[in-house]
């Protein structure tokens, strides 16, 4: 038996594992990512040639395999939202966008200075890094497949894909400052990038992210819908795979025009959705980037298993285990419930929409696109057992807990619209 032999079966398993363990699990207080990063624990703790991917060492392949997964459950995300966009209609996620994540890395900034001595430039990151949200690792807080009514998606999944769909992208502006700084001022302060930081990587790249998304997005829901050849009206023949294409070009037009791809795959999926809402090509096209998102997640979570169990968190202090741990179960919660004063949400979705900020795929791509243009005072190995004991007790605490939470929210909100 060779070693190709060994990975092959093993990626079949593991493809078949992706298959079967959501409906496994279902309505269990487990999920497929915890299962995935228990499986690549064992494997790695077994006496068998598998190899072990080291994120310092393997950044560049860990940095796209990442950002491969990230832009994919992008596409799926907006295809699945069925709320159309507006201010009132997303008061929500626009709050947590705007409100809660700027303050989530502000404080978490601060914390990482004074807990672990860290330069701002590193501290910076690690906020950046964390920053984002990802239901991909709670299937349950997140909306399901694309319906036809705006009502079928309830405020706590609504708001919280959304949010997902979008902090991806605009989380972006403060990983480039962290870099910025730390160019400009190495282990040290500095003023002097923040000018250029505001005009071209805030404002800019933003800018450019958005248009080319809306551009792009209104282009290819033109073509799958309204064009007059049927060869290329693509709802027609209810191929999947369509979803791969428009999720790639889209982000390779972004970054080729020096925009963030992120964002505008995000505003590309809301785009087709609003070219025909109702029409059930978006179904196929969601299910598709479903599948291969999966199975793209269940592969990293593998890896990132193997990362932990074989020493991944050596260097991990008890200071920023403790900087994890607050950012997870203080930080974000109190914060998100802040930026939500004044919705009409109920107290109940505010507290779940508040608790389930997960940390996941993005946070890999972030670090390892990051520390490719910086080394950032050497703390490499530090920054990688921070981000890795972060998703690890993301996956493990929101995975465990979402099931039960999300199922108890639906009965009591099922019992309050019940007439007496």
């Amino acid at each position: 038996m060779t070693f190709s032999d060994a990975v092959y079966a093993a990626v079949g398993a593991g493809a078949l594992a992706a298959a079967v363990l959501p409906r496994l699990v279902f309505r269990r207080p487990l999920s497929m990512p915890m299962v995935f990063l228990a499986a690549g624990a064992v494997v790695s703790l077994l006496p068998l040639p598998m190899p072990v991917v080291d994120p310092v060492r393997d950044r560049l392949w860990v940095e796209h395999a990442a950002e491969v997964c990230v832009i994919v459950s992008l596409m799926g995300a907006g295809l699945a939202l069925n709320r159309p966009l507006g201010f009132g209609r997303w008061a929500g996620p626009w709050r947590l966008l705007g409100l809660a994540m700027p303050l989530t890395i502000a404080v978490t900034t601060l914390l990482a200075v004074v807990l672990l001595d860290w330069p701002p430039a590193t501290a910076l990151l690690a906020a950046a890094v964390l920053a984002p949200t990802d239901p991909v690792l709670a299937a349950e807080v997140r909306v399901g497949e694309p319906a036809d009514s705006e009502q079928d998606d309830d405020e706590v999944r609504f708001t919280l894909t959304a949010e997902a769909g979008l902090n991806d992208g605009l989380a972006f502006p403060f990983v480039l400052a962290a870099v910025a700084l730390a160019a400009a001022a190495g282990g040290g302060w500095s003023a002097d990038w923040i000018g250029s930081w505001v005009l071209g990587d805030l404002l800019a790249k933003t800018a450019i992210g958005i248009c080319a998304g809306l551009v792009t997005g209104r282009l290819l829901g033109w073509m799958f819908f309204r064009a007059r050849p049927s060869a290329v009206r693509l709802s027609e023949h209810l191929e999947g795979f369509v979803a791969l294409g428009a999720t790639f070009i889209t982000y390779g037009i972004a970054e080729l025009l020096h925009g963030y791809g992120f964002l505008a795959v995000s505003v590309t999926s809301c785009a087709i959705r609003a070219a025909e809402r109702s029409h059930g090509y978006h179904k196929v096209l969601h299910e598709f980037t479903e599948q291969i998102e999966r199975l793209l997640t269940a592969f990293l979570l593998f890896l990132v298993g193997g990362y932990v169990a074989g020493g991944g968190l050596t260097a991990l202090s008890w200071p920023a285990a403790l900087l994890g741990l607050l950012l997870i179960l203080a930080v974000r919660p109190i914060i998100a419930w802040v930026s939500q004063v004044g919705l009409s949400t109920g107290p109940r979705e505010k507290i779940v929409i508040s608790a389930f900020g997960i940390r996941g795929i993005g946070s890999l791509y972030y670090l390892a696109y990051a520390l490719g243009h910086n080394d950032f005072t050497g703390l490499a190995d530090q920054l990688w057992s921070l981000t890795a004991f972060t998703i690890l007790v993301s996956v493990v605490l929101h995975g465990a807990t979402a099931t039960h939470v999300i199922a108890r929210l639906d009965r009591l909100r099922s019992n309050s619209e019940r007439p007496p």
